[in-house]
């Protein structure tokens, strides 16, 4: 399959849409191209895995996925999600593994939801959109999944959501027709602050060995670390630098820019990164070709396309 050394490669953030949630939660992309893909769970998306040189696809729920779902549709609704994506991995199990989608409006349910499809369907742990019905994740009503998720040793991937509306209303509203750009930073900006928020709010002191995902090559953050850091350590019993590079992991999704990755190298080192695409918003061939002709060493290469994801998500 398809890298030039043979190595197998592992992708993370790759989306689909369940025809049930789509009914609740329309894609955050409405072009037929994107459409096609996140409705196909067959022969399209391996047929463009094979071609593009992906192995593996760590599936996961598109933006918004239940993150704006009242409790009384969500509970029911993400049991039945990860349901029929168990089946679809039972279908191709050597090409797929999944992240949970979580009714985040009803966290214990949440909680039940994650230890259910880790210890029953062996999903690799869970994802959240942005905001959840407009609270930030460090709201201490969350911190029980992230309490399970360490105690499961499966990562929760913080992926971005539309912006809060007033936000939205207050940034963007002068560059509509340039909107579906601005959602880009839009996403950046939010998912940035999610992590910053978690860090303050003293959440990883209280679990020291919770793993958190950010993708985009870690939403800016590795390029503003120094002066984050140098901004909030101050208040923090471990510094902001130390918390964030012990407990969070970044993909290279939708990022594929060279000079980001080797900040992002130095800031937090290659053992914290892990490949993704971004399918199908971003082609697969691209990425794993950007990889392959990065300037850098074949083990960090192999580390980044496949190694630090098995140790992850113990796909070994």
């Amino acid at each position: 399959m398809a890298t030039p050394n043979n190595r197998r490669v592992i992708a993370l953030e790759e989306h689909y849409m369940d025809p049930e949630l789509a009914n609740y939660a329309d894609s955050e992309d409405g072009s037929d191209f994107v459409r096609v893909r996140l409705d196909d769970l067959g022969a399209l998306r391996l047929k463009e895995m094979d071609e593009g040189g992906i192995d593996v696809q760590v599936l996961s729920q598109t933006a918004p996925s239940t993150q704006r779902l009242d409790a009384d549709i969500a509970v029911a609704l993400a049991q039945r999600t990860n349901d029929r994506l168990y089946e679809t991995i039972l279908q191709h199990p050597d090409r797929f593994a999944g992240f949970a989608c979580l009714p985040t409006a009803d966290p214990r349910a949440s909680v039940d939801e994650l230890e259910r499809t880790v210890t029953q369907y062996g999903f690799r742990g869970a994802m959240v959109h942005g905001l959840c019905n407009g609270l930030f994740l460090d709201d201490k009503r969350f911190w029980p999944i992230f309490e399970r998720a360490q105690d499961l040793d499966v990562p929760i991937y913080i992926h971005p959501g539309r912006p809060h509306p007033a936000v939205a209303e207050a940034y963007y509203r002068d560059y509509a027709k340039e909107f579906a750009g601005m959602l880009v930073w839009a996403f950046t900006v939010e998912t940035a602050t999610q992590a910053i928020r978690i860090v303050l709010s003293g959440m990883l002191e209280a679990y020291p060995k919770v793993k958190i995902i950010l993708g985009h090559l870690g939403e800016s953050l590795p390029f503003s670390l120094w002066r984050v850091d140098w901004s909030f350590s101050r208040n923090l019993p471990v510094s902001f630098r130390e918390q964030f590079c012990r407990n969070f992991y970044v993909t290279t999704s939708g990022n594929f820019s060279t000079p980001a990755l080797f900040c992002t190298m130095m800031e937090m080192g290659v053992d914290r990164i892990l490949f993704s695409v971004d399918y199908p918003w971003k082609n697969n061939g691209a990425g794993v070709k950007w990889i392959e002709e990065a300037p850098i060493s074949s083990e960090d290469k192999e580390k980044i396309l496949t190694g630090n994801a098995r140790r992850l998500l113990h796909m070994d």
